[in-house]
């Protein structure tokens, strides 16, 4: 049975956890803390995570709809220290569209000394991103997004500083994983959201998908636990004034990716900076669906909607446009 959890804010402020019912409905647990200490327990006890949140069903119903309208969802795991929980993600690791992916071909066919970087990456990760099991496959893109600072609830504004070029959608599936005492990463499971990039300056240089990338993101609202199926399905929506003026749908899933799930973990834990005990990773697998590519220009109160039945309700956040703290020509301080 498909299990998917939500962390929302009580009525009194206090952290809650709930297991979705359906899509109107949530049932609330009594465990009093959030995903992050109800992870840690199932570690201790060596229990799934399912497992243990079952054994905190109340009975007691939450309705969905309200918690969404009142603007109490959270993302579905949060760090006590924002600062101890890294957000990544890897790129050119989906095969896209039938028609995308017959003129990536038919690029492939050129010769090797001709292709551009970004090519020759996708055509690795083709040739050797899903290993047989045990063995080590290619290693991806790797990117950066910041910590837990830049995590966005489900509903809220995405911000983005005003000397950006473009705040442009990616739809993506997240893992979320917690680092255990032993530590050795531990996958909780997995959440649709959007990891938002600068495509604008990206297009001036490759060598800025670094600067591009530091943009916030959102993710959720439900957990959903166990097996990524090897298809996942929905549709991507930017919604101005009311009206949606880009749709598109979109796949993910190892089936339409270049890489196995596994060898795209395998690539990230590997470096022991990232095994530290206690920490939180948000680790996005890519994408092959962003309305920039369809020449789309996004704009101050756009909202950006996610919806894949797999992972339940919609994830909508609305983009903002601020200052940031460090303007120019005020020059670092001399101590």
């Amino acid at each position: 049975m498909k299990t998917n959890l939500i962390q929302y804010q009580g009525e009194r402020g206090e952290l809650c956890l709930g297991m979705v019912r359906s899509i109107d409905q949530v049932e609330a647990l009594s465990w009093q803390g959030g995903m992050y200490t109800l992870a840690q327990e199932a570690i201790a006890q060596r229990q799934s995570l399912a497992e243990l949140a079952g054994q905190f069903c109340t009975g007691t119903l939450v309705d969905y709809h309200q918690l969404t309208q009142d603007q109490r969802l959270l993302p579905p795991v949060l760090h006590p220290d924002p600062a101890h929980m890294l957000v990544s993600g890897t790129g050119l690791t989906h095969l896209g569209s039938a028609d995308t992916r017959a003129a990536m071909h038919a690029k492939l066919a050129v010769d090797e000394t001709q292709q551009t970087d970004s090519m020759r990456m996708f055509r690795m990760g083709l040739e050797d991103g899903k290993p047989a099991a045990g063995k080590t496959g290619v290693q991806p893109e790797w990117f950066y997004k910041g910590d837990g600072s830049i995590v966005v609830p489900p509903g809220g504004d995405v911000e983005s500083p005003d000397f950006a070029l473009d705040m442009g959608d990616e739809v993506e599936v997240a893992g979320i994983y917690l680092i255990g005492t032993d530590g050795s990463p531990y996958r909780l499971g997995f959440a649709i959201g959007n990891e938002y990039s600068d495509h604008k300056t990206e297009k001036i240089n490759y060598l800025y998908l670094a600067h591009s990338k530091l943009r916030p993101c959102s993710f959720g609202p439900e957990l959903a636990l166990g097996v990524l199926p090897s298809t996942i399905e929905g549709v991507s929506k930017l919604i101005r004034d009311g009206d949606t003026i880009w749709q598109k749908n979109f796949v993910s899933g190892e089936d339409n990716m270049t890489h196995t799930i596994a060898n795209l973990e395998y690539h990230h834990f590997k470096y022991q900076a990232f095994l530290r005990p206690g920490d939180i990773h948000v680790h996005f697998f890519g994408t092959s669906t962003l309305s920039f590519s369809d020449g789309v220009e996004t704009r101050e109160g756009d909202i950006f909607e996610v919806a894949s039945p797999w992972f339940g309700r919609p994830l909508r956040n609305t983009y903002r446009i601020i200052k940031p703290a460090f303007l120019p020509g005020r020059g670092v301080s001399v101590l």
